[in-house]
């Protein structure tokens, strides 16, 4: 007989079919105990009882199977994924505000272009929030006017500002990023209102979230679920290079086991370090700049709250990798080939953007990303291009410091170290797309 209800394998529903079966075999077990026999036929009124009874039968049984799989967060949704979220501190977010601002050039020279980088953070003075743009712009005194995407940098409903509320650059961010506009500037307002900060997270994130949290007060596994819980931070990697033997010393397996160490000890009163290398959306700058927090110091703020007494973790910024691409890429005649060059790249940053720390741009990937456009019939000459971050690296493994621009050869792929992440900018002067018809 098959079992219905909570089993060993889950909850099993019984259908409407089983339903009307065991409910027309009671009635006719229960006619035979009068000595009659039950009319079960299509049109008796018998059986539309029963089929009535069984139909709301049927909707009972749904509810209890929901009953039974909201007790699980794989499976739980609404109003139950946030009550087991609830049960381990984890509640479900806002969403950032998002919409758009024009920025416009005053004062710019004639046959120059000025380019406003993505990632520059406005101000809506009034409201005390930071904003940072998702797109490049370029600006010249021919079309000094461009609308751009733009996304908060705090969640909640404070990022939905009216419209004419961001007017203003952070001025520490302009001090570094656009120092060389000279005599030109640029004036940025919201032709309409920013929206979405009241919305939460959908349930597959959310449910992302708590299926990942780690239910201890402190190991590296948690120390590395709480950084990445912090907005902003794209991936982590935990080091402690005095936690155990050192295989990589020179001096490995040469110690006499009886007298000697692999390594210094710690001393009794030296405090405990380890390194937690942080990857990052380029959007959010590193460090505090003007009102806008940095990652470093709210990675910093999550640590402290972690962290045991004589604990102290190393805060470094990984290693953030452009990628670029070369190549001879074949098109259909007629194609409007600025439109097919744009929208390659932003298929490759689409691609490559779930890139993690360590993780290697694949030739075949990027191949595959490139055909796929409608209008492009081959690749050709593909290489993969890489170029170190503007101020300097760190490495835990052998990829040596490099300074100027690396191509790899057709076919191969672009190896990264376990502390570099591969970034793709659109408008990165490293891709060199050459678009022929055949």
């Amino acid at each position: 007989m098959t079992e219905y209800g909570v089993t060993g394998d889950g909850f099993v529903l019984k259908g409407i079919d089983a339903i009307l079966d065991d409910t027309r075999e009671r009635a006719r077990q229960m006619w035979a105990t009068l000595g009659l026999v039950a009319d079960l036929s299509a049109t008796s009124p018998l059986a539309k009882l029963i089929e009535a009874a069984a139909m709301e039968d049927a909707e009972l049984w749904k509810r209890l199977q929901d009953f039974y799989y909201s007790g699980y967060v794989s499976t739980a949704t609404g109003d139950s994924l946030d009550l087991l979220g609830g049960d381990v501190g984890l509640t479900r977010r806002e969403l950032f505000a998002t919409g758009t601002v024009t920025l416009t050039l005053t004062g710019g020279l004639t046959g120059r272009t000025y380019v406003v980088p993505e990632g520059t953070i406005l101000l809506a003075p009034t409201r005390g929030q930071s904003f940072a743009t998702t797109a490049t712009a370029e600006l010249t005194a021919g079309t000094p006017a461009q609308d751009v995407a733009v996304q908060a940098l705090a969640r909640g409903i404070g990022g939905n500002v009216p419209k004419s509320t961001i007017t203003a650059i952070a001025p520490q961010y302009r001090a570094v990023y656009l120092a060389d506009f000279g005599p030109a500037d640029v004036t940025v307002t919201n032709q309409s209102e920013l929206g979405g900060g009241d919305d939460r997270e959908d349930h597959d994130t959310y449910r992302g979230r708590q299926l990942g949290i780690v239910r201890t007060i402190w190991t590296a596994e948690a120390a590395r679920q709480a950084v990445l819980d912090v907005d902003g931070v794209v991936d982590v990697l935990l080091s402690d290079p005095s936690g155990g033997v050192d295989v990589s010393q020179s001096v490995f397996n040469e110690f006499s086991f009886a007298e000697r160490l692999f390594s210094a000890e710690r001393q009794i009163d030296e405090p405990y370090t380890f390194d937690v290398v942080v990857a990052h959306e380029h959007r959010w700058p590193w460090r505090t700049t003007g009102p806008v927090l940095g990652v470093f110091e709210r990675v910093h703020e999550v640590m402290e709250r972690l962290r045991p007494p004589g604990v102290h973790p190393n805060i470094v910024e990984a290693d953030h990798i452009d990628v670029g691409v070369r190549a001879r890429v074949v098109v259909e005649r007629g194609s409007d080939e600025a439109a097919l060059d744009r929208e390659i790249r932003s298929r490759l940053a689409g691609a490559l953007g779930d890139l993690r720390l360590g993780g290697d741009v694949l030739y075949s990937q990027v191949v595959r990303t490139v055909v796929e456009v409608d209008g492009v019939l081959d690749v050709q000459r593909l290489h993969l291009r890489r170029h170190p971050p503007a101020f300097g690296r760190i490495t835990f493994g052998e990829v040596a410091f490099q300074t100027t621009t690396v191509q790899t050869a057709v076919g191969q792929n672009l190896v990264m170290g376990p502390t570099e992440l591969p970034v793709f900018r659109p408008d990165a002067a490293l891709h060199d797309l050459e678009l022929v018809t055949p």
